[in-house]
């Protein structure tokens, strides 16, 4: 059955995505995208988009708010604009989104099945198991508003979806994979994201499985009336229901502080990364360091977008660090440096384009760059995490900083 991967607590948090970072974000995770594809396949990449750690990575360094419910709706939307150009090269396609587009998504499948091979009507039918096992089947106080289907050529998806509670100012978000997948309503997620309620009904849980079954044969047997005659007898019948172990799941807490702390980032990590700027970008990208004034600095966002990339599931376990490589569009832990941004993109796009000509050479010094980060993060050191912060907002008019509060001011001196 898919394999759960764990879960998180995500703060609602009001808000928009301005026009000048939704877009960077459509052409950073398309070609994000890509890389993964080009050196793990899409498989992989399904996988990484059910990874929770990982997603929530992967939208930090994007410059979305790092610890924010708005991650998932922002992600999956420049996926859709990014990667439906590509559909054809890649054999991915994103269907869903938010709100009317979350409803639209059998109809898209369908339609994508009829151009492509895959039986669309089958993963229609998915589409619409999924949502319903999330609003229906666990019963959390959580409304889905947001349901997001990943799907490749040969009928392989991903699902990533997301409800809501009001009240608490929260939301939970629910990954699914379809690798392995031998039942909708029996322990089914990859992982789900979300603050704990306490005591919830989830008949989706393996130890509800007599539960399940014992509603099914009530409902044939005795109809509602019945049913509610019997609803001692139903709790005496569940209360028998096993109770073997559960391996423990990896749990993200996002907490409620917009602001990046330091201890929210294991430091050694970003040290690992800057050292390894420093030392393989000299020789790996002599080009890009000859730029004035940004070079070395894109270098370093570069590390981190391919340890994105190449990275370990145990590498995402704190996604605040990812928000080093292009900040955060509200400022926090500093403003988005846009010269740095394009420049990530220019280069990423520039080492895939060629790749797909059989030149490597650009994209494995991505790859070496990674290797080198995680080998140095054992002894390397810098400067403190606050430290590190203060220069980026020093510096951050150099780098063409902008937030949805509007351009950076130069520092006073």
């Amino acid at each position: 059955m898919a394999r759960k991967a764990g879960s998180a607590d995500l703060p609602l948090h009001s808000g928009h995505v301005p026009k000048w970072l939704a877009d960077r974000m459509t052409r950073l995770g398309a070609v994000m995208s890509e890389a993964i594809v080009h050196h793990y396949g899409r498989d992989e990449l399904l996988r990484r988009l059910a990874h929770p750690f990982w997603f929530q990575s992967f939208g930090a360094v994007m410059g979305m708010d790092w610890h924010s419910s708005g991650i998932t709706t922002s992600v999956i939307g420049a996926l859709k604009r990014g990667l439906t150009p590509l559909s054809k090269e890649l054999g991915i396609h994103v269907c869903g989104g938010r709100g009317r587009h979350s409803r639209q998504t059998p109809q898209e499948l369908a339609l994508i099945g009829e151009r492509v091979g895959f039986d669309g009507d089958a993963l229609a039918k998915a589409s619409r198991l999924v949502a319903k096992v999330d609003s229906a089947a666990i019963q959390d106080g959580f409304d889905l508003y947001l349901h997001g289907f990943i799907v490749t050529d040969d009928g392989k998806w991903a699902v990533v979806q997301q409800g809501m509670n009001d009240a608490r100012r929260q939301a939970r978000r629910y990954h699914w994979l379809s690798e392995g997948l031998k039942s909708f309503v029996d322990e089914p997620h990859s992982g789900i994201d979300g603050i704990g309620q306490g005591m919830i009904v989830n008949l989706t849980d393996h130890r509800a499985k007599s539960s399940r079954l014992a509603q099914i044969e009530m409902l044939d047997t005795l109809g509602p009336d019945g049913i509610a005659r019997k609803f001692v007898a139903l709790t005496e019948k569940e209360s028998e229901v096993a109770t073997h172990s559960q391996p423990l799941l990896p749990h993200l807490v996002m907490p409620e502080h917009h602001d990046v702390r330091s201890k929210d980032v294991v430091l050694r990590r970003l040290h690992g990364t800057l050292a390894a700027a420093a030392e393989r970008g000299p020789e790996d990208f002599s080009d890009l360091l000859l730029t004035p004034g940004v070079g070395a600095r894109t270098v370093e966002a570069l590390a981190m977008v391919a340890e994105v990339i190449h990275g370990t599931p145990c590498r995402f376990s704190d996604p605040a660090r990812f928000s080093y490589a292009h900040g955060g569009k509200d400022r926090h832990p500093f403003p988005v440096p846009l010269r740095v941004y394009d420049q990530t993109i220019q280069v990423l796009k520039s080492a895939v384009q060629k790749a797909k000509l059989g030149q490597q050479d650009e994209l494995f010094a991505l790859k070496r760059l990674d290797a080198q980060a995680r080998t140095l993060e054992r002894f390397a050191t810098g400067a403190e995490f606050d430290d590190l912060m203060a220069d980026e907002r020093k510096n951050s008019h150099a780098y063409g900083g902008r937030s949805v509060f509007g351009d950076e001011p130069p520092s006073e001196p």
